[in-house]
């Protein structure tokens, strides 16, 4: 299923109209979404448009609750294509509200990939609604510059940690702490879940989750040998 010729020319629309806006362009879908009512730090605006939200001139957002999800499974498959290839970056956003999540999320792992999306996971609408804050905020800024924030006090330090690991690089760990936002989360994730996000994969995820169960005090056995 193709976009429309309307929902083309609306999507042109929006599109110019936030070249050099600093608003973020929600859908009118999007009416009532908690997320809402977190972003505090850039402007929005609604619009009569085909992604949820329009994070720049070739950034956009789905928003998915996994909760929605589970009960209309064929809506997201719409909207992919509906979407189509419209954006350079587009984030396929799946709010986490549901206590058993695996299964769907291995689904919307394989569906992003087909689709050449980003899947980002978030675990309440404020998580959600910083996401959209951040893509916005760096949206004229090199891809280093998300990664910069990183490298200070507590935070680089879990960097640093996280990178000690082995196939574990930088941009894995900053990219993990974006998406958990702590290293407890990190550490309580399965490795289905690690293995979903970018750069990270089965081999990666299965050394990270090991490492993160290993004991940190050696027994007095091991002590001794």
């Amino acid at each position: 299923m193709s976009i429309s010729t309307a929902s083309t020319s609306n999507l042109s629309n929006a599109r110019r109209s936030g070249e050099n806006a600093k608003s973020v362009i929600v859908s009118a879908r999007q009416k009532g979404n908690p997320l809402l009512k977190y972003i505090r730090n850039v402007p929005w605006e609604f619009a009569d448009i085909e992604p949820d939200y329009i994070l720049g001139q070739t950034a956009c957002a789905l928003y998915l609750s996994l909760r929605y999800h589970n009960l209309f499974p064929e809506y997201i498959h719409k909207r992919l294509k509906a979407l189509g290839r419209a954006f350079d970056l587009r984030l396929l956003l799946v709010q986490v509200d549901v206590s058993e999540p695996h299964s769907s999320l291995k689904e919307l792992a394989k569906m992003a990939i087909l689709a050449d999306c980003t899947l980002m996971l978030a675990w309440s609408p404020e998580e959600a609604a910083k996401y959209v804050e951040t893509y916005k905020m760096y949206e004229a800024k090199p891809a280093d510059s998300l990664l910069e924030k990183w490298d200070d006090d507590v935070s680089g330090k879990l960097v640093d940690s996280l990178s000690r690991v082995k196939s574990i690089n930088r941009p894995d760990a900053i990219k993990l702490l974006v998406s958990f936002q702590t290293l407890e989360r990190i550490a309580q994730s399965s490795k289905e879940e690690l293995a979903l996000h970018p750069g990270m994969g089965h081999h990666k995820a299965k050394q990270l989750h090991d490492v993160l169960r290993q004991p940190f005090i050696r027994s007095k056995k091991s002590q001794d040998l």
